[in-house]
């Protein structure tokens, strides 16, 4: 259950008694706020006679310490066995005896649960999840057999995952206190240690109305699901929010390296840079001139990365940069690589840095930046063409505190990315000292105990 800017100029109005209520803006979205705390966005869209329904708490792996990393993930598996109304594997059950799918995610900054289901089944998708906000029972027997899922999930997904172990090994290294160093699923040592306490304290101290976006999209009227979230999610109380610290991430003071020996049948490369996010930027420009960064290094086929690296000079098999812009934290500008039959990692890495540095020396033609812009554009657009995509964009910007309305801008944004910004970012962010490397170096595979995940595929 793993894991995937101008504000508009009207300011929100105060409607009604129960609620602050937005007019509709042009793109369709209605805000209203319960007197719990409860936000919820609302976007029709009358393609088809069907719903999504998200529930997103603010909170993640990034709330996490010592001693419970992964809590929250193993928190999203336990809120599916049930409540006193709903016992284990009920919820499940409702939504499928309707027609519906459902499923739930951790990251780092927060927890989703997500339904797609008829339209006319809107009000019972509330009727569950609001009984699971307020009356999860976290049964003992249930908690034992779902941490052993939980425990063989991270054995499948990372153990024996060469390349996943090795970026959890080199995401460690990069920070050295940022809670952005854990993994979301945790470290198999804390997992093992895990109390069902832990989940009930993280329960009571994050699961709360004034911690949660709703989030809903698709053939609905807007006043009806407010009047359906108040008749269901009202009641609920608020809570108090612990305080979070901000435990910043304590400056780098040069080149962080890493070699990671696994079972593996190819080695992989990876490096990263420090570099802001659409949150902790000192311009608001800088996380889209990263992001069409990366696009010049590999966004599509005639990207820099895939046509230079890959076919010109058949150094790597694959090879991609990637920048995730919208997080609560720094974040990192990765390059990742799969070298060749016969070539090394250390010429692959001094591939990626030439790539790097022709970036910080010469401004991206105008051609380039055109292209480059359009396919980050045209993968957003694609991204919110289901309505599953357009509630995933809505539930992320308001849950990280951005405001719904800065992913209406995305595009607008990107446009304005000059060749100069993208060079001034490269030259600011993608520097040595800044920069983590993490080498994997494939070891002897026991062909009876091969790992789960090799070659991009599991087992």
């Amino acid at each position: 259950m793993l894991k995937r800017l101008c504000l508009m100029a009207c300011l929100l109005c105060v409607c009604a008694a129960s609620v602050v209520q937005a007019d509709p803006k042009p793109v369709g979205v209605y805000e209203y706020t319960l007197r719990n705390g409860l936000q919820i966005l609302v976007r029709p869209d009358h393609r088809a006679p069907v719903v999504v329904s998200q529930l997103w708490y603010r909170v993640g792996s990034a709330d996490e310490y010592g001693g419970i990393t992964g809590i929250s993930h193993a928190l999203e598996h336990m809120m599916f066995k049930g409540t006193r109304r709903y016992p284990a594997g009920e919820f499940s059950r409702q939504i499928a005896a309707r027609g519906g799918r459902e499923n739930a995610f951790t990251s780092r900054d927060y927890t989703v649960y997500h339904q797609q289901i008829g339209a006319q089944h809107l009000e019972k998708l509330f009727i569950l999840e609001a009984d699971r906000m307020q009356n999860l029972t976290l049964p003992e027997d249930e908690f034992v057999q779902e941490m052993r899922v939980v425990t063989e999930e991270r054995r499948l997904r990372t153990e024996d995952n060469p390349n996943a172990l090795t970026f959890e090994h080199f995401n460690a290294t990069a920070w050295l206190n940022s809670p952005y160093g854990i993994p979301v699923i945790g470290w198999m040592s804390d997992i093992e240690e895990y109390r069902v306490e832990d989940l009930r304290a993280w329960y009571k101290r994050f699961y709360m109305p004034n911690n949660a976006v709703l989030v809903v999209v698709g053939d609905v009227e807007p006043d009806t699901v407010h009047r359906l979230a108040q008749r269901h999610f009202g009641r609920i109380r608020a809570g108090t929010l612990p305080d979070r610290k901000a435990r910043t991430e304590t400056p780098q003071r040069g080149e962080r390296r890493i070699i990671v020996k696994a079972p593996a049948k190819l080695p992989y490369l990876l490096m990263g840079y420090k570099a802001p996010s659409a949150i902790t930027a000192e311009h608001a420009w800088e996380p889209y001139a990263l992001l069409v960064a990366a696009g010049v290094l590999s966004g599509g086929n005639s990207a820099r990365l895939p046509s230079e690296l890959q076919r010109r000079r058949e150094l790597v098999t694959s090879a991609r940069a990637s920048y995730h812009a919208f997080a609560g934290r720094d974040t990192l500008f990765t390059l990742s690589a799969v070298p060749a039959s016969g070539q090394s990692l250390l010429t692959v890495e001094n591939a990626l840095s030439e790539a790097i540095t022709q970036l910080q020396q010469s401004p991206v033609s105008s051609t380039e930046l055109e292209r480059v812009k359009a396919q980050v554009i045209a993968d957003e657009v694609f991204g919110r063409d289901s309505i599953q995509g357009q509630a995933m964009q809505l539930g992320m910007f308001a849950s990280l505190g951005l405001g719904w309305e800065l992913s209406e801008a995305f595009a607008q944004r990107i446009r304005a990315v000059t060749a100069e910004q993208v060079q001034s970012v490269a030259q600011r962010y993608l520097q040595i000292d800044q920069r983590t490397v993490a080498w994997l170096e494939p070891q002897p595979i026991n062909p009876d105990n091969p790992p789960s995940y090799f070659e991009g595929h599991l087992r």
